[in-house]
């Protein structure tokens, strides 16, 4: 049985697929529960503008609240956020999730300095060895500040968008990425491993097999399977694949969650 929880509909703006689609798709793949972890990403230049990428979250609850009582036969629903973290927005962060009815939160870094890692502007002026030490050394401060969430998202998404023909190995950002993991083990928060690393056509996993065999080497349990699907045809993507390699690095479980506290599946 697969769970799907990193999922967008069009209450995220880089989506346009209604959230009903999305949960007809999850039926017809036979899935038992999803999350849906809409985007929330506050002052983010977009190309000469500042901007707040949000959702209207009375809308989307009355949304959720709605489909979960129509498919609640067929499917569990799970109110989620995936908000996008930044020193000079952490307060607002925290309000958002503090004062919002949530099963799920995923902490993810998708700006630095208010530029989307999307949009290349990121990497200028860097080499590929800085742009990633930046990303891991923004990524452990805002661990250090930030402690409301569930799950961090695509740990290694400084991969995604930079020279893919120069991926860096992992172990040279080993100590970095350990101090990560000690400090998500150590607060009792989780991971995800992300499907989307197919799309991308990356050359390993999201994260990579590294992180996730060095997440459970040090005694990490917490993680969610997302396919951070847009659209219905990437719903639960090579889903069967990454629940093979799991259990291969020897994990027993994967986690949902309800009102922010982890329900361990056996694998």
């Amino acid at each position: 049985m697969y769970y799907d929880y990193h999922m967008h509909s069009s209450f995220s703006e880089d989506s346009k697929t209604p959230m009903d689609d999305m949960i007809k798709k999850s039926i017809e793949f036979g899935l038992k529960e999803i999350c849906f972890t809409e985007h929330i990403d506050y002052s983010v230049i977009i190309g000469d503008e500042e901007r707040n990428i949000s959702i209207d979250y009375k809308d989307y609850f009355s949304k959720l609240n709605y489909f979960n009582e129509l498919y609640k036969n067929d499917i569990t629903i799970k109110k989620g956020i995936e908000i996008g973290l930044q020193e000079h927005v952490l307060d607002r962060c925290l309000e958002d999730v503090v004062n919002n009815d949530f099963d799920f939160v995923i902490a993810s870094i998708h700006t630095i300095d208010k530029y989307e890692l999307i949009g290349k502007k990121f990497y200028q002026d860097k080499t590929q060895l800085e742009a990633y030490r930046q990303y891991y050394e923004t990524l452990y401060d805002m661990m250090k500040k930030f402690k409301n969430y569930s799950v961090l998202g695509h740990v290694d998404i400084v991969k995604r968008y930079g020279d893919l023909n120069n991926i860096i190995d992992d172990k040279v950002f080993g100590d970095e990425i350990d101090e990560i993991l000690k400090m998500v083990i150590h607060e009792g928060k989780g991971i995800e491993i992300n499907t989307s690393c197919f799309r991308y056509k990356l050359p390993d996993l999201t994260p990579s097999s590294y992180i996730l065999k060095r997440y459970r080497e040090l005694g990490g349990e917490i993680i969610t399977t997302g396919s951070d699907s847009h659209n219905p045809a990437q719903v639960a993507h090579e889903f069967k694949r990454i629940y093979a390699n799991l259990k291969d690095m020897g994990y027993k479980y994967v986690c949902t969650f309800d009102r922010m506290k982890p329900n361990f599946i056996n694998l």
